[in-house]
């Protein structure tokens, strides 16, 4: 419970999130301060805490570069910066460089016997001077990895003694970073290998299979019992 609780409150300058589906279509969620999205992607918007941010202006800026916007959340303040949340789409992760955003990252999805396989290196930032910006070196990055299925194997790594990481809340893996190395363009590399049958899937199949039996257990009871009335009645 105190590890969920303390994965749930942790804050993040910059946060990448990829919900995966089997088939590799991916939701993608992105989390950030409009000084790290200037600085780490060199999007076209005013870092400044006095300037105001428009919904609008958000959607431009990531379209520009050829980025499929689904929706652009309420922006809100933390620490005296602008944060906004952005919610893009595709129908294969493999393009996701194709959006300007994710153009620092190499994705790479495949299926075989063993399953499905994941990996996404991310590599320089844009390294754009954001100006003035009241980051203290406490500020984190993360990419998250929503996956569709069973874990099998992950290298996820813990930030501050680089040992191996845990699953949260069963099926979410993530990579964290200093907004300082990911400034640097310190690397990451993810990789993860799933089962190719769905928890969704899987979890369906159990519950028909336990209300199948049920209702065969239900049905059996009662002709137990009409049985028994025909014997009591003869």
């Amino acid at each position: 419970m105190s590890a969920c609780s303390g994965s749930l409150l942790r804050q993040y300058e910059y946060e990448e999130q990829i919900y995966l589906t089997v088939r590799g279509a991916a939701t993608v969620m992105v989390d950030a301060s409009i000084p790290a999205l200037v600085a780490l992607r060199g999007l076209k918007l005013d870092p400044s805490t006095t300037a105001r941010i428009d919904q609008n202006d958000v959607r431009r800026a990531f379209e520009a570069q050829g980025c499929h916007v689904v929706s652009v959340g309420q922006p809100w303040r933390r620490e005296g910066r602008r944060f906004v949340q952005v919610r893009l789409e595709t129908d294969d992760v493999r393009t996701l460089a194709q959006c300007g955003v994710f153009a620092w990252s190499a994705y790479a999805f495949d299926q075989d016997d063993a399953g499905l396989h994941f990996q996404q290196k991310v590599g320089a930032a844009a390294g754009v001077n954001a100006g003035h910006v009241n980051w203290d070196g406490s500020e984190l990055v993360a990419f998250k990895l929503h996956v569709p299925s069973k874990i099998t194997f992950h290298n996820v790594r813990t930030l501050k003694d680089n040992l191996p990481g845990d699953v949260d809340r069963g099926n979410i893996l993530t990579w964290e970073q200093t907004l300082a190395d990911r400034r640097a363009g310190k690397p990451i590399d993810m990789d993860v290998k799933m089962e190719s049958e769905s928890i969704l899937y899987r979890t369906i199949w159990l519950f028909g299979g336990a209300f199948g039996a049920a209702v065969l257990v239900l049905a059996a009871i009662v002709w137990l019992t009409m049985k028994r009335g025909k014997r009591v009645t003869l």
